[in-house]
């Protein structure tokens, strides 16, 4: 079994082409199936402004922390380090495994919002791509051509 692993090992290839297609596999990635999860990130953000059980909250860490730490491998492979910045405070702030407590609901009730705005802005954040300006037609005026056959040339005389 782990000779087979190793063949499947050998076989890859990690050309630049290949790099090519699994940005734009991360690209569909995160077009198709992360703009539903970052909605349901910014939901579970927006009720947990409700007052509920423990666990609820508990869960509201683990969904939050995973689509910042996703967010945060888009755009630090788009090279969007401002962003990624922005989630890493967020992924600090909803860490499940060593948790920020905040005792009081009117702190949390801010940020829960603000981290909700934050995941629905991305998913609809479309990315425009610049106008291209329409280039006018010039005038083409045509060129009267000169040929070397059709020059007079004017005889020297010599004295």
């Amino acid at each position: 079994m782990v000779n087979c692993f190793k063949k499947m090992r050998l076989q890859l290839d990690f050309s630049p082409i290949a790099k090519v297609y699994s940005l734009k596999l991360i690209e569909f990635l995160y077009f198709s199936s992360m703009k539903p999860f970052l909605i349901v990130c910014s939901i579970c953000c927006f009720v947990a402004i409700l007052k509920l059980p423990i666990e609820y909250y508990t869960f509201l860490r683990a969904i939050v922390s995973l689509g910042a730490l996703l967010l945060i491998y888009v755009w630090t492979k788009r090279k969007n380090y401002a962003l990624t910045v922005v989630f890493i405070l967020v992924l600090i702030l909803f860490n499940p495994l060593f948790p920020i407590y905040l005792h009081r609901k009117g702190i949390w009730i801010p940020l829960d919002i603000i981290t909700g705005l934050l995941f629905l802005l991305i998913a609809f954040y479309n990315k425009k791509q610049p106008a291209k300006k329409e280039e006018k037609a010039l005038e083409v005026l045509p060129v009267q051509k000169t040929y070397a056959r059709d020059r007079i040339v004017s005889a020297k005389r010599e004295i």
